[in-house]
């Protein structure tokens, strides 16, 4: 039997902490995971010594990515999803005071912030995203375990793919599907839209209540960082010193018209001018506003990566606030169906991780995405949302990923906002055109993607050794 990764769009958009899936919620899993190995090993409360080891992309950029404070969040049993983010510093300034971690939340150990996470410039040979977790026993031995962050806060241990793992649970989807092709043949044969073959799928892994508390959550916690997102002035950490702009841009926007909270605030934005540069604007300070709480180490929704978290939910407030006052959960939940689904064929045939493919690996995927979704609710058949997607992707190939200073701030939060305006424009485009006699074929422009990746050089690969990371400085700023 032919092996398919089994993705539930639940793993496409997921709950996380900024600013970065694969260097902050990647290695905060890895701790997660890797305290679970040390438990079914009985060797956790044999622990006196840890160390980190980051290496590649993890080391280069990771700490204008967080990567060291989000592994010790991590080791010390905060989840990502639930963490009050409030008190992130100050469990951070307990480590460098004291000394000490309290492993998972039950042992103090003696650790040094300084010495006990080294940034290693060198590749491991299977991802740019490596780490090793090391520890002495309390017997003399020494262990070392490797985990490879591998995008969007997928974390593998050996196998990119790790399909094997999954095959159990991938066995009970009823549509088995791993290129655009077979997706698009379920929808002709059983005359259904995308969005209800993938819900099929997930209602193999879950009950309607599930799926339906899961996709509130995610909502919530989109809308909730748009929200923080237009609701906060002053200038993002790291040292680039860039302004936050969502604020007042949002202030501009929404001028006179009243409201006291988020839930009167699409309403209240639905009241405002909706001509065609304002509309522009609402696009744009959505998708900032995401990405400005990323960066600030703020709750964010991975879709695919929290580098690209801005995309998804500005696309989906157009929809709701610009096209259809009317909008409902239902609306809502169509649109993340088929953009995860999207997103998971991009993951499958190519990859979702800017340190294996730049940043037509993350943008360009969350851009194809939102299109897709978007194109369905606008009542594009299941051929013009995969043209849709491959329009916006197309437009976004030999993207690079090149941050400056490894902060995801410049170019990453514009970023969003150019990757939802191509969303809307390549969901417009297909929905003008006869998408059965579409010139490049979803799966093929997903293969241009990882041919292109493979052949970028690695400077341009979330390392901060090119482009504009180089070009331009801290000292510039």
């Amino acid at each position: 039997m032919r092996k398919i990764e089994c993705i539930s769009v639940f793993d496409m958009l997921k709950v996380g902490v900024g600013p970065s899936s694969s260097h902050t919620l990647g290695p905060w899993r890895a701790a997660q995971r890797w305290i679970g190995e040390l438990k079914q090993k009985d060797r956790f409360n044999k622990v006196e010594k840890i160390h980190v080891d980051l290496y590649g992309s993890l080391s280069l950029t990771g700490k204008g990515h967080a990567t060291d404070i989000a592994t010790l969040l991590g080791l010390l049993g905060h989840d990502p999803v639930t963490m009050d983010i409030a008190i992130i510093e100050s469990e951070i300034e307990r480590i460098k005071e004291t000394g000490k971690l309290l492993l998972n939340g039950e042992r103090d150990i003696n650790f040094s912030f300084n010495e006990d996470i080294k940034f290693n410039r060198k590749f491991l040979e299977f991802h740019p995203n490596g780490m090793t977790f090391r520890t002495c026993l309390d017997n003399g031995k020494k262990t070392a375990s490797s985990f490879y962050s591998i995008g969007g806060g997928f974390v593998v241990k050996k196998e990119r793919k790790n399909a094997s793992k999954k095959m159990k649970s991938f066995q009970k989807f009823p549509f088995p599907i791993e290129k655009a092709t077979e997706l698009q043949q379920y929808c002709k044969a059983e005359n259904k839209p995308i969005s209800e073959i993938v819900l099929a799928n997930e209602r193999s892994l879950r009950t309607d209540e599930e799926i339906d508390a899961n996709f509130r959550q995610i909502w919530d916690t989109m809308l909730e960082s748009m929200y923080i997102g237009c609701h906060t002035e002053g200038t993002l950490p790291g040292g680039l010193n860039v302004k936050r702009r969502a604020f007042e841009m949002h202030q501009r926007l929404i001028g006179e018209t009243a409201y006291t909270n988020v839930e009167d605030w699409i309403p209240a934005i639905r009241q405002t001018e909706v001509k065609f540069r304002q509309i522009l604007k609402w696009v744009s300070c959505f998708a900032l506003s995401v990405n400005e709480v990323n960066a600030s180490l703020g709750r964010v929704v991975t879709a695919p990566t929290n580098g690209s978290a801005g995309t998804v939910p500005s696309v989906m407030m157009y929809y709701m606030c610009i096209e259809n006052h009317e909008a409902t959960f239902e609306d809502m939940k169509r649109f993340m169906l088929v953009a995860g689904e999207i997103g998971s064929l991009f993951k499958k045939g190519a990859t979702i991780s800017a340190a294996m493919g730049g940043c037509q690996a993350e943008i360009g995927v969350s851009s194809a995405m939102a299109a897709g979704g978007l194109t369905e609710l606008l009542g594009g058949t299941p051929e013009q949302v995969l043209m849709a997607s491959e329009i916006a992707m197309e437009h976004h190939l030999g993207l690079t990923c090149d941050p400056i200073a490894g902060l995801v701030q410049v170019p990453c939060i514009e970023r969003n906002a150019m990757g939802a305006i191509k969303a809307i424009n390549a969901a417009e485009i297909a929905l003008e055109s006869d998408a059965t006699k579409a010139k490049v074929p979803l799966d093929k422009v997903i293969e241009t993607m990882w041919d292109t990746a493979k052949d970028m050089n690695k400077k341009y690969k979330e390392t901060s050794e090119g482009g504009l990371a180089v070009k331009v400085s801290l000292s510039d700023c």
